[in-house]
């Protein structure tokens, strides 16, 4: 069978739901079977002081969130014992571009986390944080990934790519890194031996063609170099922030979206619906239609809860897995690079 096109993708959309999620879902199970993956992990997120201003952010202290933070170190170091008592396996760091911090801020507490915490697999660092670092203390994306290894992060998050049309980024992220860029700096840390993940902003200003391209151009890169653990469409959330989309998405784009997909993206193992953007109910539907991914107990979310979303305090880890198996499916908990812990 060859491989789909960018026109044969985008006709997809014209292709009934439910013939859609047939068809993802076969791939599913082909490559996954009945097994959905999650991971008790933690995510923190150290400061909003933000240099830059995206329209759809709702988290950043300058645009409409009053409440500017930095958590020190000893906060930070405090979460993390918390949760390794608790057995969490991943910290997931991700935060705003502080210019006032300095980068031993960013870096050193990552190494803190590593050293006394070997055992915890540190996500950490968008490439739209090491852009803003590159940028803001004058040194290469090769510089700030060498110093990221060193400093002990594990695997990059997928965050900061948003949509890669460059019309579209330069309405919703204008000054925040290019596509190009973006994929230039992952495409450097899978050089480096490093596993991360790939996001989709979808559900604002986008069109349909847009979020095909962005498909396109992830199968090209990981192509390449197979570095992508896993694809993340992420549900934009339209309370507190400057786009001022009245109609949120419906639940049948958001599945189409999640089934397609599945389909274009043969060459990236998984598919995560990440059920702080689309909430619990909806990723649940969704692995009907092609994920086979539903992140994590999360525990506590700052930036999508900012802007609506139902995910400030995470969900237990029994109920968690009680809806997977209740939906049909068999929960396994896997670490962060998709090794399975459990089959629960």
């Amino acid at each position: 069978m060859s491989r789909i096109n960018y026109e044969e993708a985008l006709s997809l959309y014209e292709k009934d739901l439910f013939e859609l999620g047939e068809m993802a879902d076969k791939i599913r199970k082909e490559k996954h079977g009945k097994k959905t993956y999650f991971n008790i992990n933690r995510h923190i997120n150290p400061t909003n002081i933000c240099a830059d201003i995206c329209k759809f952010c709702a988290y950043s202290a300058n645009r409409k969130n009053p409440n500017p933070y930095t958590m020190t170190h000893e906060e930070i170091l405090d979460i993390v014992a918390d949760i390794d008592k608790r057995g969490a396996k991943e910290v997931h760091i991700v935060s705003a571009h502080n210019p006032d911090t300095g980068l031993d801020w960013y870096l050193s507490i990552l190494k803190k986390i590593k050293d006394k915490y070997p055992h915890i697999h540190v996500k950490a660092l968008t490439a739209a944080e090491v852009d803003f670092l590159a940028r803001h203390y004058n040194k290469t994306y090769d510089e700030i990934l060498d110093l990221m290894v060193e400093n002990g992060v594990d695997s990059m998050p997928g965050g900061g790519a948003e949509i890669f049309d460059e019309k579209v980024r330069d309405y919703i992220c204008k000054g925040k890194v290019t596509s190009d860029q973006w994929l230039e700096i992952h495409e450097k840390w899978h050089k480096r031996g490093k596993m991360s993940n790939v996001t989709m902003l979808f559900g604002h200003v986008e069109e349909r063609k847009h979020r095909i391209d962005h498909m396109m151009r992830i199968r090209e890169l990981q192509d390449k170099t197979g570095g992508f653990n896993a694809f993340i469409p992420l549900v934009y959330q339209t309370e507190n922030n400057y786009l001022n989309i009245k109609e949120a998405i419906t639940a049948n784009e958001i599945l189409k979206t999640m089934a397609i997909s599945r389909i274009v993206l043969d060459n990236v193992p998984n598919l995560k619906a990440y059920w702080v953007t689309s909430t619990v109910n909806l990723a649940l539907v969704a692995q009907e239609f092609g994920a086979n991914d539903l992140d994590g107990t999360i525990e506590k979310e700052s930036i999508n809860s900012a802007a609506g979303a139902k995910s400030a305090n995470g969900v237990d880890l029994e109920e968690f897995v009680g809806l997977i198996k209740n939906s049909g499916f068999i929960p396994v908990e896997r670490d962060s690079v998709y090794n399975e812990i459990k089959v629960w």
